[in-house]
């Protein structure tokens, strides 16, 4: 039996891969493109467990991929939305300085903001509460622009668009291994072999192995990091109307917990940010043991460990104590108490870390023969997800003239 080829294959069904294929098929619209995913259907890990903010570009280093992605994203993400009749909403956030401490941090933010081209604005602490009623804060900056979504549907709608345009997924197919040869690469899977041409990594909480599979050297070790939150009951929901943010620690790469209200109009409340012991580790009961073991037997992971275990032990605390969660939420907005929060699903995030224990922070590609491996995709990807994917379109382009 011949093994079924494509032009292309994209490992991944989350927002990144999707998107690249969207894209590649609007590049290329005689291409024949396979998606794969070991899931039953789409966006099962990162891309279906986000929260949908549809990110400004605010906090991101002015000229970094992360900050010229985000803003070139967002606007395609709106306007595929616009097209394809997807649910968001351009409601607006506030990052708010809690005390005089937290002022130098959040002008250095404000000054990204600018020369990232965000529409954003100092505001006193009374105009932050015409905005938030019940938030907390000196001083904050209001970001009109940012918004919110589904990225579930986004996904599903990508998927729709890539077989509409000719191309094939197929699903509850795990890559085992792979073969690359001069002029393709044989993929072997739990739903049989497959050949490509050319392949694309974008496999996620797993993107390190399926790197290490075609033959590279991973850059950096993905680190699973649990994001716990809980939401607001129903009585509740009145205490937040749109993003409420704090000002962010600047040498961890997490935002610290905060209010999004959802498009479905649920409130969440988080992400407390805890080393989940699996790389698909929903709750402390799921144990992978291969992942666990392979992240303490990384050098890297201890001397990040090293640097940031007060930060660590803080996050513990909240993920093992509703009432330690509640201070932290209570310190954005003083009128939350224990009984106002139920438990909301947790999602995983796939943190890149090197060999010294630096957490990669910006998007990371790796190109080993035929494959091009996406190492890191960290937040905004969801937001910027069609950026990237035309991105790697271009770096793809050269191959697919020869």
């Amino acid at each position: 039996m011949e093994t079924p080829s494509a032009d292309v294959v994209i490992i991944g069904a989350g927002i990144v891969g999707l998107a690249t294929g969207v894209k590649l098929l609007e590049q290329h619209p005689d291409l024949k493109l396979l998606v794969l995913d070991k899931e039953p259907s789409p966006a099962v890990h990162q891309t279906g467990h986000n929260s949908g903010v549809i990110h400004s570009g605010i906090y991101y280093k002015p000229g970094s991929y992360k900050a010229l992605n985000c803003r070139e994203g967002k606007a395609m993400l709106e306007r595929f939305c616009e097209e394809h009749s997807i649910p968001f909403d351009i409601c607006g956030k506030v990052i708010v300085a809690l005390d005089e401490t937290e002022l130098p941090a959040m002008e250095r933010i404000f000054e990204r903001g600018k020369q990232n081209g965000v529409e954003c604005e100092k505001i006193s602490g009374d105009q932050l509460r015409e905005i938030e009623p019940h938030a907390a804060g000196i001083q904050a900056i209001r970001v009109p622009e940012a918004g919110i979504t589904n990225y579930t549907i986004v996904c599903e709608k990508m998927a729709e668009l890539i077989r509409a345009a000719g191309g094939e997924i197929v699903y509850n197919a795990r890559v085992k291994n792979m073969q690359q040869h001069v002029n393709d690469v044989i993929l072997h899977t739990t739903n049989g072999d497959y050949r490509g041409g050319h392949v694309v990594n974008c496999a996620g909480l797993h993107n390190d192995q399926v790197t290490a599979m075609s033959g590279a050297k991973p850059p950096a070790r993905i680190v699973p990091f649990r994001g716990e939150y809980y939401e607001l009951k129903d009585s509740a929901k009145h205490l937040c109307r749109h993003l409420i943010y704090p000002v962010p620690d600047p040498n961890f790469p997490f935002l610290g917990v905060h209010f999004t209200r959802m498009i479905d109009g649920s409130v969440e409340c988080g992400p407390n940010a805890v080393f989940a012991l699996a790389r698909e580790g929903y709750t402390w009961g799921d144990i992978n043991l291969k992942d666990l073991f392979g992240t303490l037997g990384y050098a890297g992971f201890w001397k990040m460990i090293s640097k940031h275990w007060r930060a660590g032990m803080g996050e513990m605390h909240r993920s093992l104590s509703k009432k330690a969660f509640t201070k932290a939420l209570a310190r954005l907005m003083p009128e939350i108490r224990s009984e106002h929060l139920q438990k909301a699903p947790a999602g995983v995030r796939a943190q890149a870390l090197m060999p010294d224990g630096l957490m990669i922070d910006d998007f990371l590609f790796d190109e080993h023969g035929q494959v091009l491996n996406v190492c890191n995709a960290p937040s905004p990807a969801a937001t910027s997800s069609l950026s990237i994917g035309k991105a790697i379109v271009e770096r793809l382009e050269p191959r697919l003239q020869d």
